[in-house]
């Protein structure tokens, strides 16, 4: 794999996380139920794709093959069910915890790519990772309140596994549509959002404020539209290990978001835990050794 390749690949991982961290602003800002923040979220997104894909003439029919389809559509229907059961996770284990155990799934993509595209992980690659989850349990600050109701908080606990897992899986299959335009795939993805989520729509509590209207097109032209193209074009570039990796920056840019937005303010041991995570997404994604390889003996 060309190191041009890698390069490109990590600089838009890297940009998409960083717009993912905005994502919780918006949707909490934009005060509507989470079906319909969900629902706009695909229908803009899939509107500013097909425009997109119309412009760059994408609309071609070799890239509309049964195999294509049937792959963009399996992924689309793990991201929209990711979601969902994530959502579910939120007010059953906390934010805090759920976002925690969700971020268990750089783990997950890594097993999967060593198991389904025997991905070398090098032992650095492990240790990295190992060093990113410590990190973001730093950053996620767990109240012992949520320990009040052990039956829905295992319940959310495990809701927010599933998430991870469907995550996970996704990303396998974008890495087996390598080659096909991220645009495509994107709209794709959006296309099937609206239809299985328009029975789910409040359209009886639909935004009246102009600004909560605003905020919602930029969840799907920007948040979804533009942060997809950049992600499917960065997993189909990198290594499952990189990928993972980079994907812890996108908590602590919610974590500042939550700060500058919100007021929420950071305990020393949640900045350690920031300062951890980006070590460990420079260590992965620059090649730095924590574990000396083994010399073959002659």
């Amino acid at each position: 794999m060309a190191s041009n390749e890698i390069r490109r690949g990590a600089a838009e991982m890297s940009i998409a996380m960083l717009m993912s961290g905005t994502i919780g602003w918006l949707v909490v800002s934009s005060q509507q139920p989470v079906s319909n923040v969900v629902f706009f979220r695909c229908l803009f997104g899939a509107a500013t794709m097909a425009i997109v894909c119309g412009a760059l003439g994408l609309f071609r029919r070799k890239l509309f093959s049964w195999r294509i389809i049937g792959l963009a559509v399996l992924s689309s229907a793990a991201i929209v069910a990711n979601w969902a059961l994530l959502f579910a996770a939120y007010s059953r284990a906390s934010i805090s915890m759920a976002t925690a155990v969700y971020n268990t799934q750089p783990f997950m993509l890594v097993a999967l790519g060593a198991f389904v595209f025997r991905e070398r992980v090098t032992p650095s690659a492990i240790a990295w990772l190992v060093i990113a989850f410590i990190g973001l349990v730093f950053v996620v600050k767990v109240e012992p309140a949520v320990l009040a109701v052990p039956g829905q908080y295992l319940e959310g606990v495990a809701y927010a596994v599933a998430a991870a897992f469907l995550y996970a899986i996704s990303s396998i299959i974008t890495k087996h549509l390598k080659g096909t335009p991220p645009h495509l795939l994107a709209l794709i993805q959006g296309a099937f959002g609206v239809l299985a989520l328009a029975p789910f729509v409040h359209f009886d509590n639909l935004p009246t404020s102009g600004v909560h209207w605003l905020q919602l097109v930029t969840l799907g032209v920007v948040n979804t539209g533009a942060m997809y193209v950049l992600l499917y074009g960065a997993i189909q570039k990198l290594p499952t290990a990189m990928t993972g990796a980079l994907s812890f920056i996108y908590p602590v840019v919610a974590i500042i978001v939550d700060r500058v937005a919100f007021g929420q303010k950071l305990a020393w041991v949640q900045l350690l835990g920031a300062l951890l995570i980006l070590l460990a997404a420079a260590g992965v994604n620059l090649g730095w050794r924590i574990v000396p390889q083994r010399r073959l003996v002659s």
